[in-house]
Parts: C-alpha cells; sequence; structure tokens
C-alpha cells in the first residue's frame, strides 16, 4: 500500500475562539488540492490551544515556593515551573532542570505539555482539556465541508525513555483506529502473534511531522492512504493503564 504525507501551507497565525476548521478548509482550497473520503488531517496541538484559549498569560502567574525554589536552581522561569506543577497529576521526575510529569490527561511527557514555543511573548501554551472532543469537533466540522469522511489526530511533540530525539505523538484523535492489533494473527513462519499492537495514529503523527517541520509555520498535514484505518477511537486508547505499566 501506498501512503502520502502533504503539509498544508499558508494557515495563519490562530488566536483565541478562531474557527480553526475554517482556517484548514481555506488553505486546503488555497492550495487546489482535493480530499478524499479516508484522509487524515494531522493537527498541531498548538494551534488547537490556541484557537481554545489553552494559554497562560505569565504576568499573571504567582509562582509557588517550590516554583520559585527550583526555578532558582535550574536556571528556569518560576512562572513557567508554576504552570507545569498545575497542569500536572503526578510529578515523575524533577532533576537536572528536566521536569517529567504526568498531565490530567494520563499523558507522561516534558513540562506536562506547557510550551512557549511559536506563542507570542509573555504566553504559554497548555494542552487542551480534552484533545479528543478538539479532534472530534474537528472531524465533523472537516466531513461536512468537504462533503466526505475524514479523520483527525490532534499532535504534540514528546520526548522518549531510552531514546534520542522527539517525536509527534497523537494526543487526540477522532475517525481513526488509533492502535492496530496483531494479536491472534500469524507472521510469514506461521507462528502466532500474541502481544503486537502497532500505535498507529502515532506513527501517522510522527509521519506528518517530517513535513510539517517545527518551525517552518505548518502546523497542519494531511495523510492520505490510511483509508482503511477509519473507525472509532480516541486518543486516550493510547493511554496505558497505571496497571499495566511497569515503569510507575
Amino acid at each position: 500500500m501506498d501512503l502520502h504525507v502533504f503539509a498544508i501551507h499558508d494557515i495563519p497565525d490562530v488566536t483565541r475562539d478562531d474557527d480553526l476548521a475554517a482556517l484548514i478548509a481555506a488553505a486546503v482550497a488555497r492550495a487546489g488540492r482535493r480530499i478524499d473520503a479516508g484522509d487524515v488531517f494531522v493537527v498541531a496541538q498548538k494551534i488547537v490551544s490556541k484557537a481554545e484559549g489553552a494559554m497562560v498569560r505569565l504576568d499573571e502567574v504567582a509562582p509557588s515556593r517550590m516554583a520559585t525554589q527550583w526555578a532558582a536552581d535550574n536556571g528556569k522561569d518560576a512562572r513557567v515551573v508554576e504552570v507545569v506543577l498545575r497542569e500536572s497529576r503526578r510529578i515523575v521526575r524533577m532533576d537536572r532542570g528536566i521536569l517529567i510529569s504526568e498531565t490530567r490527561h494520563g499523558f507522561v511527557c516534558a513540562n506536562a505539555g506547557v510550551d512557549a514555543s511559536n506563542v507570542p511573548p509573555g504566553f504559554v501554551t497548555v494542552l487542551p482539556g480534552d484533545p479528543d472532543a478538539s479532534a472530534e469537533r474537528l472531524r465533523i466540522a472537516l466531513s461536512a465541508t468537504f462533503g466526505c469522511p475524514v479523520a483527525i489526530i490532534v499532535s504534540d511533540t514528546f520526548g522518549r525513555p531510552w531514546r534520542e530525539g522527539a517525536v509527534n505523538v497523537a494526543v487526540g484523535v477522532a475517525g481513526l483506529q488509533p492502535l492496530l492489533d496483531y494479536r491472534g494473527t500469524v507472521d510469514s513462519y506461521g507462528r502466532p502473534l500474541t502481544s503486537t499492537v502497532i500505535a498507529l495514529a502515532d506513527e501517522l503523527a510522527g509521519a506528518a511531522e517530517i513535513v510539517t517541520r517545527k518551525s517552518a509555520g505548518t502546523p497542519v498535514a494531511l495523510v492520505r492512504g490510511a483509508a482503511d484505518w477509519m473507525g472509532q477511537g480516541a486518543g486516550r486508547m493510547l493511554v496505558r493503564e497505571a496497571g499495566r505499566d511497569l515503569f510507575r
């Protein structure tokens, strides 16, 4: 099978209450690109957060004693550290200037997803309150606009244990099976597969980042060729339960 990934260019800077689906549709129209049933839009979390007003003005943040002390010890902005602490359900590690936490969504990542890149000075973005709901709203709107069913992945960039380099992952999913379960099938030698489950939505998000790039100002990509995997699903299905996680 073939998989094609295209960057969607010419999306303006997103601000609070912008109609994100309309901005994406207008950029697709300007590019003259057709949309087919089964296409997957990969949308950067950053513009979703901006449109939903998930931003924090730093001069309105009063750092706690803990945030102030840790920031002073590690050369960080205490206000940003305080936002990270507020967005965290659990602190996993605070070491060598790196703060790893579990968000209220269950994501384990650096800085609870709080980010100052690609936002106006003096602000940070936080993760959408419900990335799956954000993805579903975009799916409904864009499917109606283009007259065919499409899927949505809301993506963010996470670091990885054991591996160098960050990758894009799916934090919100709508209209797509996020996991491919090969258990119960057999390999090329006839051996039954008993544990192989592939994180499809993460792999598509990672592929999209190759064409959007982190600093190119192209926060949306279109993936074509994934129609076989359309269906019900949510990003929360990619979060491993604590009872099954050997590293918690």
